[in-house]
């Protein structure tokens, strides 16, 4: 699958690159619109999204030239807009057949969340399910420590999110992490899940202030623990809840 990204920001595509890589789009990046609508058909995109904000007068033009052969359900398109985005623009946006419109800024969650709901529609049920990111929160029993392989050296750290493939975490003293390199393969870490104790082998995907971690292996089962733990998030919420409940006099 071929995720096509149109952006002039370097930091808008890190930070969408971060989010929809578990759904397993491979991400191809334009900067000049004429040069990716000449290879649309080349490329052959599962998704586009494209930036308003830096093409304010061409992306209507590539939304037109993707629509007349690939159809809204065959191709998402994404706009992501500016503050400067005319509400008649958001009217033909959804009249050329523009899957959502989403701010630049990505500040909230809810924004990111959109993004995957939207291109998770094209992915397989199961793929769908494994390739949820969810945001970690107070209730939830995730911990994460990451042993650096030269040095044995332990760093704990907060996990932002997590996936049946991997987390993001950011690490309590990040002094600890300089010199990692990317790719790099950790074959000690634990995985605190529940009251569960896992051991992936995993690797550095994305480094940064918050790193991006793969897991590529778990020991016979422990991939299924993972799995069954974030499938019944939603009731460990409720649970978690009913306890801070007070009991009535």
């Amino acid at each position: 699958m071929k995720l096509l990204l149109v952006l002039g920001s370097d930091e808008t595509y890190d930070h969408i690159a971060f989010h929809v890589a578990p759904l397993g789009f491979d991400l191809i990046r334009y900067q000049n619109v004429l040069k990716a609508m000449d290879n649309v058909d080349e490329v052959d995109p599962t998704g586009i999204i494209i930036s308003a904000r830096d093409y304010p007068r061409h992306w209507k033009t590539m939304v037109q030239f993707v629509r007349t052969e690939r159809p809204k359900d065959a191709c998402p398109i994404i706009i992501l807009k500016g503050d400067k985005f005319p509400i008649e623009d958001s009217s033909k946006a959804s009249f050329l057949g523009v899957s959502g419109i989403i701010n630049e800024q990505l500040s909230e969650q809810s924004e990111i969340i959109r993004i995957q709901e939207i291109l998770s529609r094209y992915l397989p049920t199961e793929e769908k399910r494994r390739s949820r990111r969810y945001y970690v929160q107070e209730w939830q029993q995730l911990n994460f420590i990451l042993t650096i392989p030269e040095g044995k050296s332990l760093v704990t750290g907060e996990i932002k999110t997590v996936s049946s493939k991997g987390i993001s975490f950011l690490p309590d003293y990040g002094h600890l992490i300089r010199g990692i390199n990317l790719h790099e393969v950790f074959p000690e870490c634990s995985l605190r899940v529940g009251e569960r104790f896992l051991s992936p082998l995993c690797c550095l995907a994305r480094t940064g202030r918050i790193l991006s971690i793969e897991f590529m292996s778990f020991p016979e089962g422990e991939q299924e623990i993972l799995d069954d733990y974030l499938l019944n998030s939603p009731f460990f919420e409720w649970k978690s809840r009913e306890k801070t409940v007070a009991p009535r006099k």
